[in-house]
């Protein structure tokens, strides 16, 4: 059974989780890693989600405020003997539901053209695309989504 927890940045399962997120992204974005890397620091997020099965970290996302009223989906993982049974659409669905809860009417998100599997939750979970925003605007790896809430 998967459990879903509310905690931040500084929970040692999300931290270990992310490493194996961050090591995952170095493979897929090759030389463009330390770009993306600079904007994919965890430090001080308030809003982590953690999957747990049998008492074992498995899954992670985070939400962080990008401008008033907009939450940004940062930092989902889900690791890779846990994929495949819907876990990282539960873990999005409740960040949705807290960005909500916080008040915010959207949420945006950044992902690579590589990271086939996480265009296609996106867009199940009622994800458009967007134009590239902020830093990512111009960056030819970069697809951008947005829903409202």
């Amino acid at each position: 059974m998967t459990t879903l927890t509310r905690t931040n940045s500084d929970d040692q399962n999300f931290v270990e989780l992310v490493h194996h997120l961050d090591a995952d992204l170095a493979e897929k974005n090759g030389d463009q890693n330390p770009f993306y890397a600079q904007f994919n620091k965890i430090a001080k997020i308030k809003h982590v989600v953690i999957a747990h099965e049998n008492g074992k970290a498995i899954a992670c996302g985070a939400i962080k405020e990008y401008e008033q009223g907009i939450m940004e989906v940062k930092r989902m993982y889900t690791a890779p003997e846990s994929r495949g049974k819907g876990i990282a659409g539960q873990i999005l669905a409740e960040l949705e539901s807290w960005a909500a809860e916080l008040g915010y009417q959207k949420c945006i998100l950044e992902t690579g053209l590589k990271q086939v599997a996480a265009i296609r939750l996106y867009e199940k979970s009622g994800y458009s695309r967007i134009p590239n925003y902020g830093q990512y605007a111009g960056i030819e790896n970069s697809v951008c989504f947005e829903k409202r809430l």
